[in-house]
């Protein structure tokens, strides 16, 4: 089973690691589906608005964040997996959300969205092997590797809903 060395990934990203532990990644990711439906879908209405201060996002931004993020990763992993040595710049995710009119969003159409973006992205990630999963390219700076890259995503979508849980509904 593949797990991402201390070297193939920033030191910040350790978090996100972390949080996965030792469950195989695809079957991780894979599970993430239904938690995270379940999770999003049981927020009450009058919380998704909800920001827990002043300048933090709303609960329908972070799942806008979510979107976006798993997007650059994969596209990242997807790059970097098919030897595509061209370095790659990082993304202002302040700037991604604030740009995101999650106003004229429908909150379902959001996790729908989720859903089928990482249920399409099973699929490239069911494709990869052990070797793709050590090859590595450069983002933001950083050496990353395409594992690395499935193991922080995994890890991002847990570190918000644990965010959501604490501060947004104190649970």
């Amino acid at each position: 089973m593949y797990q991402p060395l201390s070297n193939e990934y920033p030191p910040f990203f350790q978090p996100y690691i972390n949080m996965v532990g030792n469950m195989e990644i695809n079957r991780k990711l894979k599970n993430q589906l239904n938690a995270i439906d379940d999770f999003f879908v049981d927020i009450p209405e009058e919380k998704r608005d909800f920001a827990y201060s002043e300048g933090k996002w709303t609960i329908k931004q972070v799942l806008a964040h979510l979107i976006d993020t798993e997007r650059v990763m994969v596209y990242r992993a997807m790059r970097f997996s098919k030897n595509d040595a061209t370095p790659l710049e990082g993304f202002d995710q302040d700037a991604f959300v604030a740009n995101t009119d999650v106003d004229a969003a429908s909150y379902n159409d959001l996790v729908d969205e989720f859903l089928v973006l990482r249920q399409a992205h099973l699929y490239f990630f069911k494709s990869l092997k052990d070797a793709d999963c050590k090859k590595k390219g450069i983002s933001n700076g950083h050496s990353v590797s395409v594992g690395a890259l499935l193991y922080i995503i995994a890890g991002h979508a847990d570190h918000h809903i644990k965010i959501i849980k604490e501060r947004y509904l104190n649970i």
